[in-house]
């Protein structure tokens, strides 16, 4: 009786499985190539291991030794990872790279073997139910860069971990010229060759007068030839957005190629150090909101410099002169640590909110006319202020953002109406039993009757068990099937 019910139960059900995947709409499909190019990079000992399994290149990057890209035809990419092996002057170099962001990847060099959280952008949310709390505010964004006069890009970061480290962008991947955001990048380069112990702040550059240059900084006003140290370079360049200072330490550091290997490293295709401050284009320099922040995440994570340079970083980006943009927009008194960027077509904005408790990374791009680009970049930058500063609401109040998903409302659907079929077969299997069924079972009770009175009934049981008796089982056959017969069809 349970097994033809069962049955009948289980048709009802496939035929609701088949009707819900017929009617749900089809999975949105990803943007053609961003499931076949991933981008990975990961900090090993001290230098950058990165990743690109769509050339199917690699590149170390370290203190004492630059590989370059190579291309590695054997890599195997499979299961999230990317695994393979190279030789760069006479060091094998092994890998085993998760393609996703904070995953930890692996790298042996030599036969020492070093690790790393893995970095891509952007980079997934360290909580994905935190993170949901910053999506709401993409939609405020993007009707801002909708109605501005000028292109414009945005990307934000979490730094705090009260929204779980989530990145949200609108035209994340923009790529307007640099102008002096790029000077960000070139101070990272000089860092990181201090962190390596291959020069040092005390160290001095001699300035000649052909190396100065107008437009925004305070070298200029100086007598020269001087020698000046590379702390006070640094400084200036960020300071005072130095346009000298930055053109004296592109030449110390070697030309574009350094800071374009560092940039390499990292896998920031949007960004390139094409020519000096001033220089007439072209070729000209470029970046974009996400690469921007890929930068900015990996200082303050700590992925690229040490703790020491790190913190100054932040602090030559506090001590900003240039505050007519995101400091201008926000409240008297709070931190802003960041970068300006303008020239005639564009005007840019970007670093840290330094919020005691809601640290966040922002940038801010845009082209066009600079005074409109700058209103439009004060605009986003007071947005993104406003959202941060009101409370949070709890994760389980949270509305569901971004594309409709029907796969969990048509899960839904089948779990409340197979529950309902599993209610209703259950009472109908609370009826009495048919009288036919019942007249069934007396026959065969009255059929063993005479057999029980002479035997025990335990021995009359497994003897018919060991004997069956040939002329009954046609006749008990064919009244099973009779009734199940009756069942299927009233249920």
């Amino acid at each position: 009786m349970w097994i033809f019910r069962g049955v009948w139960m289980a048709r009802w059900y496939a035929a609701l499985v088949a009707l819900v995947l017929l009617l749900a709409p089809a999975p949105a499909l990803a943007a053609p190539g961003s499931l076949s190019r991933h981008l990975v990079w990961m900090p090993a000992g001290d230098g950058i291991f990165s990743v690109d399994t769509s050339a199917r290149t690699v590149r170390y990057r370290s203190c004492a030794v630059d590989t370059g890209r190579v291309y590695n035809p054997g890599m195997r990419v499979a299961g999230g990872f990317a695994v393979g092996r190279i030789s760069y002057e006479g060091t094998s170099y092994r890998f085993r790279v998760p393609l996703a962001g904070r995953s930890t990847g692996t790298l042996e060099v030599g036969g020492r073997v070093l690790t790393g959280p893995t970095v891509t952008s952007p980079q997934p949310p360290a909580s994905p139910a935190l993170g949901r709390r910053l999506r709401p505010l993409v939609p405020r964004l993007q009707a801002i860069v909708d109605a501005a006069p000028v292109t414009a890009g945005v990307s934000v970061r979490d730094l705090s971990g009260r929204f779980g480290e989530q990145q949200v962008s609108v035209a994340g991947r923009f790529r307007p010229k640099a102008a002096s955001v790029i000077k960000l990048w070139v101070l990272v380069e000089l860092m990181r060759r201090i962190d390596c112990g291959q020069a040092a702040y005390t160290d001095t550059v001699l300035v000649l007068p052909s190396d100065v240059v107008g437009g925004t900084g305070e070298l200029q006003h100086e007598d020269f030839p001087q020698d000046v140290t590379l702390f006070r370079l640094a400084q200036y360049m960020i300071k005072y957005s130095d346009n000298t200072a930055t053109n004296v330490l592109i030449d110390y550091l070697g030309g574009f190629a350094p800071v374009n290997a560092l940039i390499d490293s990292m896998n920031q295709r949007e960004t390139v150090l094409a020519r000096k401050m001033l220089a007439t284009p072209p070729p000209e320099n470029f970046t974009s909101p996400d690469d921007v922040i890929s930068l900015l995440g990996a200082v303050w994570s700590g992925d690229v410099l040490g703790r020491v340079n790190r913190d100054l970083m932040l602090s030559f980006m506090l001590e900003q002169t240039l505050n007519s943009k995101i400091p201008a927009a926000l409240p008297s008194g709070v931190p802003v640590a960041h970068k300006t960027g303008e020239l005639a077509d564009v005007s840019h904005d970007v670093g840290y909110y330094l919020i005691p408790g809601t640290e966040i990374a922002v940038a801010f791009l845009t082209a066009g006319p600079e005074p409109l680009g700058a209103a439009t970049v004060r605009e986003l930058a007071r947005a993104v202020y406003d959202y941060i500063e009101q409370p949070a609401p709890p994760v389980g109040g949270l509305p569901i953002t971004g594309s409709p998903a029907s796969v969990p409302l048509a899960g839904a659907l089948l779990v409340l109406v197979g529950g309902l079929l599993v209610v209703a077969f259950r009472r109908r299997g609370r009826r009495p039993i048919v009288p036919a069924l019942r007249s069934a079972a007396s026959q065969a009770r009255r059929a063993r009757g005479s057999a029980s009175r002479t035997r025990p009934a335990a021995r009359s049981v497994a003897c018919r068990r060991r004997r069956p008796d040939p002329a009954r089982a046609p006749r008990q056959a064919a009244t099973a099937t009779a009734t199940a017969r009756r069942w299927s069809r009233r249920y």
